[in-house]
């Protein structure tokens, strides 16, 4: 049986629910097809429940320095890893089912629980149903990527997914991986009260950020009691009586590591390679991820891919950017492009590590010449009166032009201050609109115009 739609939606991540509703509300008859939970990565397995998890561990550390207040509560810290995993579980089924809610009572539109195949460049397979349209959106996200590593298939370990499962606190947890998801889990279960060893194959943590930024992270998880191995460039694993025994190099005398759990935590694949891609003519890269244009258009005019199967992207915000650039292409005469968009993320371990535009480095590279002004967040008021005084600001600006190139934010409230930087950015306003802005005392952001009043030249 072939039932015949305006528009298919595979996935319910951040892009596939607006985009039925604008659809939908556009008078289009449409299908959305889910194969497991509403919601995608974001909602069941990424950020909303590793964030729970976050503010937990963040009571637990904040409850352990008490004192440090003048509060006293009387008696070791201790943590419910059982009572940690319900809070988590509560606050991402009902996000779950909000959307899976949501979608379910649009008008013109049919839900579908399956797993979706094309069958041709305008029919996709569902179980029994054949669903055929003009338009098809592709919206299936991604999933942790399984390193070639000898000795895995013998042991069992944990990815972000499984890891939502874990209700007791492991003995000592190893995470392979230096990077946003390994180190975020890394510094969480450390405060619940594991050991923690982050193991990390390059020379430094968060490769891709600048090296001042790599080595105050370091200091700050090696402050916590966590063990970071760098340079671990030949990975091995095996199981040793109970437990997981994680080799970090091939010379002899090798180093090794051991623990009682092992989280992998090395990157992501997209969900591409069950679809039938080939058979709707839909062209990918060598890693999976589905080629698209600047409008997201892939190589078949009417197939779209957003989120983060098409590589232009791994956050829940760029996945709903996708959304509305297609939708304000599509619906509102909009001519939008996601080469438009100026890359922005955080890192939320604590405190948190923000960052919009360039890097230091790559703006170097640029062959520009460059205004950079840093300051430590021990000079932040706000930062010293909450006892958080780690990290520094740091914003790149073009010497000739005055506008911002990039900033990092490593610092308590940086995922929120790094905003005002990001919005003049967009604007393509000179530096001097937020140095010479008065900002309310006293927050972290009154600190950045006298940050940006203190530039220096740099070669």
């Amino acid at each position: 049986m072939t039932r015949r739609f305006d528009a298919v939606i595979i996935g319910t991540g951040q892009a596939g629910p607006p985009l039925a509703a604008r659809l939908s509300g556009a008078g289009m008859k449409i299908a959305i097809v889910e194969r497991a939970r509403f919601g995608g990565t974001c909602v069941n397995t990424g950020c909303i429940p590793t964030k729970t998890l976050i503010a937990s561990a963040y009571a637990a550390h904040l409850a352990r320095r008490a004192d440090e207040f003048g509060v006293r509560v009387g008696g070791p810290v201790t943590v419910d890893m059982k009572q940690v995993k319900a809070r988590k579980d509560r606050i991402s089924a009902n996000s779950s089912h909000g959307v899976e809610q949501w979608v379910r009572g649009l008008e013109n539109a049919t839900v579908y629980r399956g797993h979706a195949r094309f069958e041709s460049a305008h029919t996709v397979r569902v179980d029994n149903e054949l669903l055929e349209a003009d338009r098809i959106f592709i919206n299936v996200g991604g999933r942790a990527l399984i390193p070639s590593m000898p000795g895995l298939d013998q042991i069992d370990y944990l990815t972000n997914s499984s890891m939502m499962d874990v209700d007791f606190l492991p003995e000592h947890l190893i995470v392979v991986g230096g990077s946003y998801v390994g180190l975020e889990f890394g510094q969480m279960y450390r405060r619940f009260g594991s050991r923690v060893t982050i193991v990390e194959k390059g020379p430094r943590l968060i490769s891709r950020e600048d090296e001042d930024v790599s080595q105050a992270v370091r200091e700050i998880l090696e402050s916590e009691g966590i063990d970071v191995q760098l340079n671990a460039n030949c990975l091995s694993a095996r199981r040793d009586a109970g437990n997981v025994v994680v080799g970090l190099d091939c010379a002899a005398g090798a180093r090794e590591v051991a623990g009682s759990h092992l989280l992998l935590a090395v990157g992501r694949v997209p969900n591409t390679d069950d679809l039938g891609l080939e058979r709707a003519g839909i062209e990918t890269d060598a890693r999976g991820y589905i080629n698209v244009d600047a409008t997201l258009r892939t190589n078949v005019p009417h197939i779209w891919a957003l989120g983060d199967c098409n590589g232009r992207g791994a956050f829940t915000h760029t996945s709903y950017n996708d959304y509305e650039i297609v939708a304000g292409n599509l619906l509102g005469n909009e001519a939008r492009k996601v080469s438009d968009r100026i890359s922005a993320y955080a890192m939320f371990i604590d405190p948190p590590l923000a960052r919009a535009g360039m890097t230091q480095a790559e703006a170097m590279r640029s062959g520009r010449k460059l205004l950079v002004g840093t300051r430590p967040m021990s000079r932040v008021g706000r930062a010293v009166e909450k006892g958080e005084s780690q990290g520094f600001m740091k914003v790149i600006v073009d010497a000739e032009s005055g506008t911002i190139l990039g900033a990092s934010i490593l610092g308590v409230t940086g995922d929120e201050v790094i905003h005002s930087l990001l919005d003049v950015m967009y604007a393509k306003a000179p530096y001097s609109t937020i140095s010479r802005a008065m900002h309310i005392h006293p927050t972290v952001s009154e600190l950045v115009p006298t940050l940006l009043q203190d530039l220096h030249p740099v070669s």
